[in-house]
C-alpha cells in the first residue's frame, strides 16, 4: 500500500525547481555504483519482523535514526571511556567514542566505496551494550553470567528485546561483532570498517586523556607507533586511516590495515593495557568500580521488586533482569543508587584523574 506521505509531493520536478526528491529508490539506485564488496539496501537479509518499507530511507538509513533515538544510546553520555568519574569537560565519554569512531568508520567506508550509512549504523550502535565504568563493569558482571558477560552480547539484546528496534541483520551482525575478541568476525566490509574504526578511536583518544591525567607523556609513547603514526590526536587518526585505506586496496577482499602499521598498532595497544588501562592509578579505580557494581546485584537479586518494569516484562529469568537493569546504568546513577541503598559515598572515592 503505498504511503499516505508521498501524496503531497509531485510526480515530476519542476524544471526550475531549486530542489529535487531523493527518495528511497533514488538512494538505492546510487548504491549500485558502490565497490563490488559493499552492502546494498536492497539485498539485505531483512529483519525478525518484516515491515513496509519506507517511501524516503533506505532499510539501513532507518538503522541509523532507529540506534540514534534509542535510549540506551542517550544514556552513553553518562558512561565514561577510560578514566572514571573526571571533573573535566573534555574527557572522553562513550558517547564521544561513539561519535569519533561513526566518523572514522564513515571515513574508510567512503574511501573504499563501502555503503557509508551501513558502516554509521553499525558504529552508532557498537557500544550502547556498555555497562557503567566500561570494561571494568564487564568484569564485575562476568560472575553473574555462564561463560561471562560482554558488551557486544549486551548491546544485541538491547537492539532485539529490551528496546526491539527491528534492526536489519547487517546492522545487528555489525554490533555482535565488533570487537576483535569476538568470533566470527562481521559478515560485511563495513562491519570490518567499524571493527578498525573503533581501535583507531580508543587507541588514539584514550591516549591523549591519559597525558591529559598526567599518566602519560607524549615521549612515553612506543617510538616505534609514534614513527608510523604521528603524535595522538588528529595526525594518529588520519594515520592510522591511511593505512586501513592503503592495506584494503592492495590485499584481498577484506578491510585490513597494512603489515608494518598493523605491528605498530598491536605495539602500542600492548603498551596502553600496561600503562594506563591496568596502571595502578586505574586499579584503585577498578576496586571501587567492580564493589559498586556487585553489591548492587546481589541487592536487586535480594529485592526483586526493585527491578524497573522494563526488565521484568522480558520474560528473562531474575539474574537476567538485573545484569539487564544494572549493565543499563550510567556511572553517576550507579554511584548515586549504591551510596542510597548502603548509606555510603563510593562516590568519593572514584578519585577524579583529568583536570
Amino acid at each position: 500500500m503505498p504511503s499516505t506521505r508521498c501524496s503531497a509531493w509531485p510526480s515530476e520536478p519542476r524544471v526550475t525547481a531549486p530542489f529535487r526528491l531523493a527518495d528511497r529508490a533514488t538512494r538505492e539506485q546510487a548504491e549500485q555504483l558502490l565497490a563490488p564488496a559493499a552492502a546494498r539496501s536492497t539485498a539485505t537479509r531483512g529483519r525478525a519482523r518484516p515491515e513496509s518499507e519506507d517511501p524516503l530511507r533506505t532499510a539501513y538509513e532507518r538503522d541509523r535514526d532507529r540506534i540514534l533515538h534509542a535510549k540506551a544510546f542517550r544514556r552513553l553520555k553518562h558512561k565514561t571511556q577510560v578514566f572514571l568519574h573526571p571533573d573535566g569537560d573534555h574527557f572522553v565519554t562513550r558517547l564521544t567514542h561513539t561519535l569519533q569512531v561513526t566518523q572514522v568508520a564513515r571515513s574508510l567506508a567512503a574511501a573504499l566505496s563501502l555503503n557509508e550509512t551501513l558502516a554509521e549504523a553499525i558504529a552508532l550502535g557498537h557500544d550502547v551494550g556498555h555497562s557503567p565504568f566500561g570494561h571494568i563493569g564487564e568484569d564485575a558482571l562476568e560472575p553473574y553470567v555462564p561463560g561471562g558477560w560482554h558488551h557486544a552480547a549486551q548491546g544485541v539484546r538491547i537492539v532485539e528485546v529490551l528496546e526491539d528496534l527491528n534492526l536489519t541483520w547487517e546492522v545487528r551482525d555489525g554490533v555482535r561483532a565488533h570487537s576483535w575478541k569476538i568470533s566470527p568476525p562481521p559478515t560485511t566490509r563495513e562491519g570490518e570498517c567499524v571493527r578498525y574504526a573503533d581501535r583507531i578511536g580508543y587507541l588514539s583518544h584514550d591516549a591523549l586523556d591519559a597525558v591529559r591525567a598526567g599518566v602519560l607523556r607524549p615521549a612515553d609513547l612506543p617510538a616505534r607507533a609514534r614513527a608510523v603514526f604521528g603524535e595522538p590526536g588528529s595526525e594518529m587518526v588520519g594515520s592510522m586511516i591511511d593505512a586501513v585505506v592503503a592495506g584494503s586496496l592492495a590485499g584481498g577482499s577484506a578491510v585490513v590495515m597494512e603489515p608494518d602499521a598493523l605491528e605498530a598498532m598491536h605495539e602500542l595497544r600492548t603498551f596502553m593495557f600496561e600503562r594506563v588501562y591496568e596502571s595502578p592509578v586505574a586499579a584503585g579505580q577498578k576496586h571501587v568500580a567492580i564493589d559498586v557494581i556487585r553489591r548492587l546485584v546481589d541487592h536487586h537479586l535480594a529485592h526483586p521488586e526493585l527491578i524497573p518494569a522494563t526488565y521484568r516484562d522480558t520474560e528473562a529469568d531474575l539474574v537476567t533482569q538485573v545484569v539487564d537493569h544494572v549493565s543499563g546504568m550510567t556511572d553517576r546513577y550507579a554511584l548515586a543508587m549504591h551510596d542510597r541503598l548502603f548509606d555510603s559515598n563510593a562516590t568519593s572515592l572514584m578519585t577524579p584523574l583529568l583536570p
